[in-house]
């Protein structure tokens, strides 16, 4: 056994009998255990003979030892007749997937590449396990949660969150939008980064509302004042809701451009021919009057205008039509903006400051899209800018952004995940320090190539086999997990695995919403800002020097 690892309660559960690395072990219950107290998803010890081994309980049988007690069942009515089979004739089985191990000399856990010995014992996690594996809350690493049935905290590294695109996934009603405020917070907390939100159902900025009991919550802007900003898309709205906005957005039909209409073809029911005929009306208008133009066509000019680009006058009716009731009746699309609503969130984030976009009583699809699709292109234009301009002339680098996107599977299915802005972010790794955060019920909606790029990802309940498949793909260990995935409460549980956490585990998510919670995320954030200031303050003094 590895020196130093001995541990004063070993919660003794049983011993390993069985199995193999790509498998998994078969351990058989001590009489003493109580087969009803194991649980799927639980995170158990492996005392081996030289490591010590990390894993997850993945499933929990029923065994015998021989057949002809599960065919001619004896009368356990009899106390002592129940008491001389149980661990003997009749006994329980866990199946365990060993994750992590950690031996003499190592740095660390590292990664799995054997099993334990025959017998080696099996032993519940403690706190210091669990510290061990996920660290303790620091400068990086945010307390999200507990593993099930412990009070131990589960911490997720923010800074590898962040380094490539991350995603929530859960059928409706399963905690998404919960679990991404704390994401959020503890981005916020941390400066980890700068968050942009498309916050489509104003869930997250001045306000949102609890999983299940509907009561209204705090959002970030409630307890982080002096470093989140307001955007919105409808100011009646969000004064309504007592947020005070500090932008209100406009766009200009001058900013839409034909990939950003063909990214509202699903929306908007728009056939190929349509697309084609946008593309068109571009080339003879420009980029940057084409709309304007187009909707201020009467019906003799539309007729004259598809003779010109040999189109149908039929197509060019529907379209118009369209775009008129559509997106023209939209209220912040304007001929003409009244400021620049990308250049001041770009200020915001480079002075570090988190934006939230309301969309108030614009939720349809084809505004949230349109609008996401709009700023995201141009900011990610001036990203790519400000990183090329930083390798050039060693500049300090812009802040590392990530951007929360809900309904993600409209900007990422297959069909359109290569033309959009948000695909390409994903592809990028966080080449040019842009990252996504993806929100969404249908990860199998989502494209094969996308999935593959998202680092972590934090699942609640899924009970669709395509979905499940999609959060899975890639993930050793994957086809034991998936009852694990498949048996997670429906409320308040989720499994965090990949590039964010050392392995996967199933927490019961922190609470949020009380007192008590508001507070110990503003202590936090505080306390962690007057460090940083010290060392700002340090090196400042050194420099000097």
């Amino acid at each position: 056994m590895p020196e130093g690892v001995e541990q004063a309660d070993r919660s003794d559960l049983g011993m390993v009998v069985s199995g193999s690395l790509s498998e998994g072990l078969e351990v058989r219950l001590n009489a003493e255990t109580s087969v009803e107290d194991m649980a799927v998803g639980r995170y158990v010890v492996i005392e081996g003979a030289q490591r010590r081994f990390f894993a997850m309980v993945t499933d929990v049988r029923l065994g015998a030892a021989s057949p002809q007690l599960a065919a001619s069942p004896p009368d356990v009515s009899d106390p002592f007749v129940a008491e001389v089979l149980t661990g003997t004739g009749i006994y329980g089985t866990l199946a365990l997937q060993p994750m992590l191990t950690l031996a003499d000399g190592d740095a660390g856990p590292q990664p799995v590449k054997t099993v334990p010995t025959h017998y080696s014992r099996v032993r519940e996690a403690n706190e210091e396990d669990v510290s061990l594996v996920f660290g303790a809350e620091d400068e990086t690493h945010y307390y999200i949660g507990q593993p099930l049935d412990m009070d131990t905290p589960v911490c997720v590294d923010l800074k590898r969150l962040v380094e490539r695109s991350s995603g929530v996934f859960g059928k409706s009603g399963t905690g998404k939008t919960f679990l991404t405020r704390l994401l959020l917070i503890g981005i916020v907390q941390r400066e980890i980064a700068v968050n942009l939100v498309f916050d489509m159902h104003s869930e997250y900025g001045w306000a949102g509302t609890s999983e299940g009991s509907g009561r209204f919550v705090k959002g970030l802007k409630q307890m982080f004042p002096a470093r989140i900003a307001i955007f919105t898309l409808d100011p009646e709205s969000s004064l309504n809701r007592g947020a005070h906005p500090d932008h209100v957005v406009e766009i200009g039909y001058d900013q839409v451009e034909p990939d950003d209409i063909a990214m509202l073809r699903e929306a908007l029911g728009m056939t190929e021919a349509q697309i084609e005929s946008i593309i068109r009306i571009a080339r003879k208008y420009g980029d940057n009057k084409w709309l304007r133009r187009f909707l201020e066509l009467e019906g003799d000019e539309r007729d004259a205008l598809a003779t010109e680009l040999g189109l149908n006058p039929g197509t060019l009716m529907v379209l118009h039509r369209k775009m008129q009731t559509r997106l023209a009746r939209l209220s912040f699309m304007k001929e003409q903006a009244a400021g620049n609503s990308v250049q001041a969130i770009l200020d915001c984030l480079q002075r570090g400051i988190h934006v939230v976009l309301e969309f108030g009583r614009h939720r349809s699809l084809d505004a949230y899209i349109l609008v996401a699709n709009i700023l995201t292109r141009r900011i990610h234009e001036r990203y790519v800018e400000a990183v090329e301009l930083a390798m050039g002339n060693r500049v300090k680098e812009p802040r590392p952004l990530v951007i929360t996107i809900e309904e993600a599977h409209k900007f990422l299915n297959p069909r359109v995940a290569d033309f959009t802005i948000f695909g390409t972010i994903a592809r990028e790794m966080r080449k040019f320090n842009v990252t996504l955060l993806v929100v969404d019920q249908r990860p199998s909606s989502i494209a094969d190539e996308i999935m593959s790029q998202i680092g972590t990802r934090i699942t609640c309940l899924l009970d669709n086999e395509h979905d499940i498949n999609a959060v899975l793909t890639g993930i050793s260990g994957a086809q034991s997990l998936r009852g694990v995935l498949a048996r997670l409460d429906s409320k308040q549980q989720a499994l965090l695995l990949g590039h964010a956490v050392p392995m996967p585990v199933v927490i019961r998510t922190r609470d949020y919403g009380t007192p008590e919670s508001y507070a110990a995320f503003q202590q936090f954030a505080e306390a962690a800002g007057l460090h940083r200031q010290a060392l700002r303050s340090l090196r400042d003094l050194y420099d000097e020097r």
